[in-house]
């Protein structure tokens, strides 16, 4: 009688497979689970069926803006007081400037613009210049290219002081302002110093545009004109200042 050889079990192959009744276990179980799926996939399919016909049906939501930005809904059920719906972001941003944003636009303006020396002409002159509305700052930058203003201040060297003795806004007249003060150019001419000294009466007109991180007020310069009330030269050996000895009338 013939041994199987030694490691080699005949009954091996027999003994791996599994059970006819384990395997349909297995089978059930998995059925059993893609029912479960089958349904639970169902009753979500016809819920978003069922919401998506829901709003269909309703009725479109009509909301009126009013002239002071309020919102409310057209149509909408009222329990008590109606309802607003306040628009505060848009409506801030498009608020209307106040008479003091107005006086401290044109108090900068005249400051940056009359207010140099050799070194900041070029900031100062940038910063008056960006004010301006864009058909203004073309015009006055041609201007100062065509009278060469920063190339005889630096040649010159030119020192501007200004000071703002009062400010008034013109009645009946829109964000128009009139503007009396003390200016004083210093020069040096064949090296000497003459100062000028003129008292004068300037006259800014703004615009309203939108507010904005750069321009917060939303007011820009449209038109602006000096006109020399007083004036004198001193060429003397001691050279002394008014601006401060002219009384402050500034509001």
């Amino acid at each position: 009688m013939k041994h199987p050889a030694k490691g080699l079990d005949p009954d091996s192959d027999i003994r791996t497979y599994t059970k006819y009744y384990a395997h349909d276990g297995m089978l059930r179980a998995y059925a059993n689970r893609a029912m479960v799926l089958a349904f639970l996939f169902a009753f979500i399919a016809l819920g978003s069926l069922a919401f998506a016909i829901y709003v269909r049906l309703q009725p479109p939501t009509v909301i009126r803006v009013d002239k002071d930005g309020n919102a409310s809904v057209v149509g909408a059920a009222r329990v008590g007081p109606p309802r607003l719906l306040s628009l505060s972001t848009e409506a801030a941003n498009q608020a209307a400037p106040t008479d003091l944003e107005g006086r401290a636009v044109v108090r900068r303006f005249l400051e940056n613009y009359l207010i140099y020396t050799p070194d900041s002409v070029d900031h100062n002159f940038a910063e008056a210049l960006n004010m301006m509305t864009g058909n203004l700052r073309s015009y006055t930058l041609g201007k100062l290219r065509d009278d060469d203003t920063v190339g005889k201040v630096k040649e010159d060297r030119i020192i501007s002081d200004f000071q703002v003795r009062s400010l008034q806004h013109v009645k009946n007249t829109p964000w128009t302002y009139v503007v009396f003060g003390v200016k004083e150019v210093h020069r040096l001419k064949n090296g000497a110093e003459v100062t000028d000294r003129i008292v004068g009466q300037y006259n800014v007109r703004l615009v309203e545009g939108r507010r904005s991180d750069l321009n917060p007020s939303g007011l820009l310069v449209a038109e602006h004109s000096e006109q020399a009330m007083v004036g004198d030269r001193n060429t003397g050996l001691v050279q002394h200042s008014v601006l401060d000895a002219v009384p402050d009338g500034r509001e």
